[in-house]
């Protein structure tokens, strides 16, 4: 059996594989990031491509990534003897053995591999021989390479090519990556996928010799994954490593490790244009920023998967890219230029004087609270709004009530990003505040209003009064009502920022209005980096939450926790000292407590025991109106209501 036989058999082993280590591929799983402690099963196995994903940290791993981990390897020809012996295969004796040798195709390259204890075959004569046949075939001229760069790369043609191919006979392209590697490439355009590409000696890059550019001088070098899209850049004018398959951007890595000296250009990654190439160029950026190799991810292919199918498209425009990557130092220097002087005042002052008429039609968002809305200078604006307090005091009823009110009055879309609660929980909520809501209205008794359990659970019904049901199916149509404009979106641990910014510009995509953004809580948006600090994650979701308000010009409320507090504490700017971002980059800062906490008499059992209990708004910080107001409330825990006292105080 053949490696590339071998390397199918052992990808389909994967579910196999992780079952052997207790995992049910039929569900999501802890990912198997060594660096990613994830709390949340976020990692998920995909059959078609057999790689699991975590959607957290956003890593892809095959199941020689995993043998790598979980054995310790990080050389691809140890990786698969290993897994070769786990699964007891045998390779054919021509490729037994082989490692991964990290030598381009220049017989007087500098750049070494680690030393071999087994004899090596020199293909140059080999080489020669197939160079001399190479106008025996139409296939380069066909993929638009030239018979210069063929030449210059010693690209030859083997038409009774049976090396591994299992005694089929292929018209085959020899692309030599080394001086005792190479790769067949079958001409054949009905050639199966298993039945496309021979290594011969080790997998290994081709060109990698160019590595030594970007230390030489001031050109950047284009990595691509087929040997024939870095003959294609090549073409091109430019310069390029052609990775052979996308698991082998290791050998990049170690190339660059064992250099000393500083890069002078940057890499450009150009992979291709789908998942896999994707996730590798992910991971080889990760790489990169480790090694403080400076790179750039450039679509250079128009549209394209891959840099050959775009040289053969359009030669002319694939030239282009290419050439605009050749001097990408100078044009991303201009587009900063042109980006800096957009900070000037002349550039805005059109958008400016826009900006004033369309304010004029664009009055604030009211809460449905008459003095929160005075004291917020009529109510919500574009802006970041925090609303925080400790556990159990009614934030993120108070929140979900606004929420409910602007849908309800003033007909406005909200959406409710709920990271904690299940959606029917946020809807029993509001059900059972508008019970409480509709005694009040019709003087009737507040028994008869119904708790979250009291309207979830079905078997009470049975005991209800005709009253009682009445009250809640009252309460439900009421619901209704409004229900269009409320969009409860669910999460636990997968929603982070890029998520709520992509949910917001579907739904104005969809239904055509912009909606206020309600995120219940901050602390445990998705992270957007695992290794990450939990101050820079707060720090990153309250830059990105503002961005999504100044982009949409709509509200957004992000609900907060302070876990060092107690009752007793008078709430202040120092409870979200946790995160500056939220002390700065918040637009209106709300904090809540119970009334007279922060005084001597305050007596906190005194205070939980009212019925309903007096919890005080405060503003804390406001760009649009007062700050330092406090409004008191009075809180129905139970029912899920807030309503404003008769006077404001302070």
């Amino acid at each position: 059996m053949n490696r590339d036989q071998a390397k199918d058999i052992v990808k389909d082993k994967l579910e196999e594989y992780l079952a052997k280590k207790g995992i049910n591929t039929k569900k999501n799983f802890s990912c198997l990031n060594p660096n990613h402690e994830d709390k949340n099963p976020s990692m998920a196995y995909h059959e078609e491509t057999k790689r699991v994903k975590c959607f957290a940290c956003g890593v892809s791993y095959d199941i020689f990534d995993l043998i790598g981990i979980d054995y310790g390897l990080t050389d691809n020809g140890a990786i698969f003897n290993k897994a070769y012996e786990l699964y007891g295969i045998t390779i054919d004796s021509d490729h037994k053995g082989a490692a991964p040798d990290e030598r381009a195709l220049d017989w007087n390259d500098t750049i070494t591999a680690e030393p071999k204890t087994e004899k090596r075959v020199d293909f140059t004569a080999y080489y020669k021989k197939c160079a001399d046949k190479l106008q025996q075939t139409s296939y380069l001229e066909r993929r638009g390479i030239s018979a210069e760069t063929a030449a210059k790369y010693m690209i030859g043609y083997d038409p009774s090519y049976t090396r591994g191919t299992g005694g089929r006979t292929w018209q085959a392209l020899i692309i030599p990556t080394g001086v005792n590697s190479y790769v067949a490439r079958n001409t054949s355009e009905n050639a199966n996928k298993g039945d496309r590409y021979r290594n011969r000696g080790s997998s290994v890059l081709f060109n990698g010799k160019a590595i030594n550019r970007i230390y030489e001088t001031d050109k950047p070098v284009i990595v691509v994954e087929g040997e024939i899209d870095a003959l294609s850049v090549i073409d091109a004018g430019g310069q390029a490593i052609g990775l052979g398959s996308t698991s082998n951007y290791r050998q990049l890595v170690k190339l660059l490790e064992n250099r000393q000296e500083e890069p002078k250009a940057p890499l450009i990654i150009a992979l291709d244009n789908d998942e896999e190439g994707e996730e590798t160029a992910a991971k080889l950026e990760r790489e990169l920023e480790r090694l403080k190799v400076p790179f750039y991810r450039q679509d250079i292919y128009n549209g394209h998967k891959d840099a050959n199918a775009a040289l053969m498209s359009d030669r002319a425009a694939f030239i282009e890219q290419v050439q605009a990557v050749e001097n990408i130092e100078e044009t991303i220097k201009q587009k900063q230029k042109e980006e800096y002087e957009k900070n000037s005042a002349a550039y805005h002052i059109q958008d400016f004087i826009n900006g004033i008429g369309e304010s004029a039609n664009t009055p604030a968002i009211r809460t449905g609270f008459i003095e929160l809305d005075s004291v917020l200078d009529g109510g919500l604006y574009e802006g970041l709004y925090i609303v925080g307090a400790i556990s159990s005091l009614g934030k993120t009823t108070l929140v979900t009530q606004i929420a409910d009110q602007i849908a309800e009055w003033e007909r406005k879309d909200v959406i409710i990003f709920s990271l904690e609660m299940a959606r029917t929980e946020i809807m029993a909520k509001s059900i059972s505040r508008l019970t409480l809501l509709n005694t009040f209205i019709n003087q009737t008794s507040t028994r008869n209003a119904k708790t979250v359990r009291g309207i979830t659970a079905g078997s009470r019904y049975a005991n209800y009064s005709d009253a009682e049901i009445e009250l809640i199916k009252q309460a439900t149509s009421h619901y209704k009502s409004y229900a269009n404009h409320i969009y409860i979106v669910e999460g636990v641990g997968d929603i982070g920022a890029a998520a709520v910014r992509d949910t917001v510009k579907k739904h104005i995509e969809y239904t055509g209005n912009t909606p206020v953004v309600v995120i219940d809580y901050v602390q445990i948006l998705a992270p957007h980096d695992p290794r990450a600090t939990d101050k820079q994650i707060i720090d990153k979701a309250v830059l990105e939450l503002k961005r999504i308000s100044r982009d949409f010009k709509t509200p957004v409320i992000g609900i907060s926790s302070f876990n060092r507090m107690s009752y007793s504490q008078k709430v202040s700017m120092e409870a979200f000292k946790e995160s500056g971002a939220i002390e700065y980059g918040s637009d209106c800062l709300i904090g809540l407590q119970l009334k007279g906490a922060g005084n001597k008499d305050f007596d906190v059992n005194e205070a939980k025991d009212k019925n309903p209990r007096e919890v005080e708004l405060i503003i804390l910080k406001n760009r649009n109106g007062r700050t330092g107001s406090k409004i008191t409330y009075e809180y129905y825990p139970m029912f899920n209501y807030f309503q404003e006292a008769q006077e404001e105080q302070g």
